[in-house]
């Protein structure tokens, strides 16, 4: 980060965190609609953290499942933005984890198996600059060093553009909100003990504990 690039504390300026669900082309499937709207959910601003702290399984539910994304931070606000204007909304870029309990929405509400305190891990803010093509980013996420998530950006089934577009049809998007893209094929659990690690290419690294509230 250069010195025209101030340093961004996402957690001091976030005030909503959008997630997007089922955004990765399959591997195994040779068609992939894209005609679909995107699935939406959202987590409250408590459930940001990041190094130095721990992701708390809450009391009794024994694991949690992880997904690796590329986390979209917006720089000015946003509303009816058109597809070909919307990555001047971006103000930059964090990696993301996006925790949960299961993916069984019909049995639980989707608020509380999503939006847990410390479900969204995120790495350090990463400037917009530093930040050659969003569209061919490598994403990896490791349990006690064993690899469950390897996924490339390019194969996002709704590209950034049409994510910003489409939310801000519906709501304002403002400066600080985060956008979770994502996650490629690789969803397992994890539990008490537990390490993660994930990247993103060369431009972030984060690595934290899983603990189980007693």
């Amino acid at each position: 980060m250069n010195d025209q690039e101030p340093k961004i504390d996402l957690k001091s300026i976030c005030k909503n965190i959008i997630g997007i669900g089922k955004n990765y082309k399959d591997p195994l499937k040779e068609h992939v609609p894209t005609d679909e709207d995107p699935f939406i959910f959202a987590k409250p601003t408590t459930s940001l953290i990041t190094e130095g702290s721990s992701i708390q399984i809450p009391k009794g539910w024994g694991t949690i499942i992880h997904e690796v994304e590329l986390g979209v931070v917006i720089g000015k606000r946003a509303k009816f933005v058109s597809e070909d204007i919307a990555m001047d909304h971006v103000l930059g870029y964090v990696l993301a984890l996006d925790m949960g309990k299961s993916l069984e929405f019909d049995k639980y509400p989707i608020l509380l198996i999503k939006g847990f305190d410390t479900s969204c891990p995120i790495s350090d803010f990463i400037p917009k600059s530093k930040i050659e093509n969003v569209d061919k980013l490598n994403l990896k996420l490791s349990v006690n060093g064993n690899t469950r998530h390897d996924g490339n950006t390019r194969d996002l089934i709704h590209k950034i553009p049409k994510l910003i577009s489409y939310l801000s049809n519906y709501f304002t998007l403002d400066y600080g909100d985060l956008i979770l893209t994502g996650t490629p094929a690789g969803i397992s659990t994890v539990k008490h003990g537990d390490v993660i690690e994930a990247s993103l290419e060369n431009l972030a690294n984060i690595k934290f504990p899983v603990v189980e509230i007693q």
